[in-house]
C-alpha cells in the first residue's frame, strides 16, 4: 500500500482526502453539538441533519451522470471549491434568528457534494490501475475511518474552544486544500478525459436520458443486480441500527451516552486495522469473494453484539466486540467498491456510483421508518438481531451467486471491464 501513496497522483488524492474528511468531521460533530445548545430542540437538530441528507437520495445519480461527461480532477476541483465558498455564510449565523442560514447552507453543501464521491471512485482506478484496486479502496478507507476518530474527537473539543466560527473556517480549508493537491496533478495523457466526454453540458444526450440509460445498464449485468440488491437491503438494516442502537445501549444495557459514543470509535480502530489488513491480503483473494465472506462475518458478529451482552454484560467484552466487526466492515466496502470498478468501464463509473449513491440514501431512510415505526413494538434487540441476519445471509447470498463472478473479474483486471458504454 504504501508504495501507492509514492505515486505522485494517488498520493494527492488521498492526502488531499484526508484532510478534507477531518474538516467534514470537525464539522458534522459540531454544528449538531451547536445547533442542540443554541435551541435546546432535538427537532431542529435532527432537521438540520435530514437538510443536508436529501440531496444525497433526490440528486446522487443524476450528479453521477454528469460526472460521466466532465473531467473527473476538474470536477472535483470545483467541487470543493463551491463547498468551501458555501460554508461561509455560516459565519453570520449567532442566534435562532439567523438559523435559516445554517439549512441553506446544509442542503447547499448536500448539493455539491454529490459530485465528489462519484468523481472520486471513477478516478481512483485510472491513478490506481486495476490491479490495484483493493489496495487504493483500502487505503481510502483507512483514511475515512482515521478522519473519523480524529475529526469527531477534535470537533466537540474545537466548537467549545473555537466557537462555530472557527470550525468552519477549518472545515472551508480542508475544502481548499483538497483543490489545491488536485490541481498539483500531472495526468498523463492516456489518462486526460476523453474529447466527446468533457465539457460543461451533456452534448449528445439529455440528463434524463442519460440517467435513464445508466439504470439500464446496472439492470442488464447480473452481479451489478446482486450488488445493488444486497446494498439496499443492507442498508435498510443500517437505518434500523443507527435509531436502534442508542435504545439498545441505554435501555436495554442501561449504559450512558457516554458509552453509546464510545462504540464508534471502538469500531473505527476496527475499521483501521481491517484496512492495514485488507490492503496486505489486497491480491490475494478476489473482490467477490471479499464481499462475500466480510458481509457474512460482519453480519455474524453483529448478532454476537446483541446477543452476547444480554447474558454476559461487560463492557470491555462489548467494546472488543466493536473492534472487531470494524475488520469485516471495512473488507465489505473495500470489495463492493472494487467490484463495481471492475465492472464497468470508465466512461459508466460516475452514474454507477451516483445511482450507488441514491440507493443507499432512499433505503437508509426506509430503515430509520421501519425503525421508528416498529422499534416499540417488536423491541430493540428483535429488530437488530434481524438486522444482523440479513447481513449474513447477504454474504452468503453473494458467495453462491457470485462466486462464478472471480474468475471474470480477474480477467477484468488484465483486459477490459464487462460493462462499457454502447454495450
Amino acid at each position: 500500500m504504501l508504495a501507492l501513496l509514492r505515486q505522485r497522483n494517488f498520493g494527492l488524492l488521498w492526502f488531499g482526502g484526508l484532510l478534507s474528511l477531518i474538516g467534514d468531521w470537525l464539522l458534522m460533530i459540531g454544528l449538531p453539538v451547536y445547533v442542540y445548545t443554541l435551541t435546546g430542540s432535538a427537532l431542529s437538530t435532527s432537521m438540520m441533519l435530514i437538510t443536508g441528507f436529501v440531496p444525497n437520495l433526490l440528486l446522487g445519480s443524476f450528479a453521477g451522470v454528469l460526472v460521466d461527461r466532465w473531467d473527473r480532477r476538474k470536477t472535483m476541483i470545483i467541487s470543493n471549491a463551491l463547498l468551501a465558498v458555501t460554508l461561509l455564510p455560516l459565519l453570520a449565523v449567532h442566534s435562532q434568528a439567523e438559523l435559516w442560514i445554517l439549512y441553506i447552507v446544509q442542503f447547499c453543501s448536500g448539493v455539491f457534494s454529490q459530485f465528489v464521491y462519484p468523481a472520486e471512485q471513477a478516478l481512483i482506478p485510472l491513478l490506481a490501475g486495476e490491479e490495484q484496486l483493493v489496495a487504493a479502496n483500502s487505503l481510502r478507507s483507512i483514511s475515512q475511518n482515521f478522519s473519523r476518530l480524529f475529526g469527531s474527537a477534535l470537533g466537540g473539543l474545537l466548537i467549545v474552544s473555537l466557537g462555530l466560527n472557527g470550525v468552519v473556517l477549518l472545515d472551508a480549508l480542508s475544502f481548499l486544500s483538497v483543490c489545491v493537491m488536485l490541481a498539483l496533478m500531472r495526468l498523463p495523457a492516456h489518462l486526460q478525459p476523453r474529447e466527446d466526454l468533457a465539457g460543461v453540458a451533456v452534448v449528445e444526450q439529455k440528463l434524463l436520458g442519460a440517467w435513464v440509460e445508466g439504470l439500464r445498464l446496472i439492470l442488464r449485468l447480473r452481479p451489478l443486480i446482486i450488488i445493488f440488491a444486497m446494498r439496499a437491503l443492507q442498508c435498510i438494516g443500517e437505518g434500523v441500527f443507527g435509531v436502534l442502537l442508542v435504545v439498545f445501549v441505554e435501555k436495554v444495557l442501561h449504559y450512558g451516552a457516554a458509552v453509546y459514543g464510545s462504540l464508534g470509535s471502538m469500531q473505527g480502530i476496527g475499521s483501521l486495522l481491517g484496512g492495514l489488513f485488507i490492503g496486505w491480503i489486497g491480491k490475494r483473494v478476489p473482490s467477490a469473494r471479499l464481499l462475500g465472506v466480510c458481509a457474512f462475518l460482519f453480519g455474524l458478529i453483529d448478532l454476537l453484539i446483541i446477543n452476547v451482552p444480554l447474558f454476559v454484560p461487560n463492557l470491555f467484552l462489548l467494546w472488543a466486540l466493536f473492534i472487531v466487526v470494524g475488520i469485516p466492515s471495512l473488507g465489505m466496502i473495500v470489495g463492493m467498491s472494487s467490484m463495481l470498478q471492475e465492472l464497468v468501464d470508465d466512461s459508466l463509473r460516475g452514474r454507477i456510483f451516483g445511482a450507488f449513491q441514491s440507493v443507499e440514501a432512499l433505503m437508509v431512510l426506509i430503515g430509520m421508518g421501519l425503525a421508528g415505526a416498529f422499534g416499540d413494538r417488536l423491541g430493540a434487540p428483535l429488530m437488530l438481531n434481524i438486522q444482523g441476519s440479513v447481513y449474513a445471509l447477504s454474504g452468503l447470498f453473494v458467495l453462491l451467486t457470485l462466486a462464478g463472478t472471480t474468475s471474470m473479474l480477474q480477467k477484468t483486471a488484465t483486459e477490459k471491464p464487462l460493462l462499457q458504454e454502447g454495450d
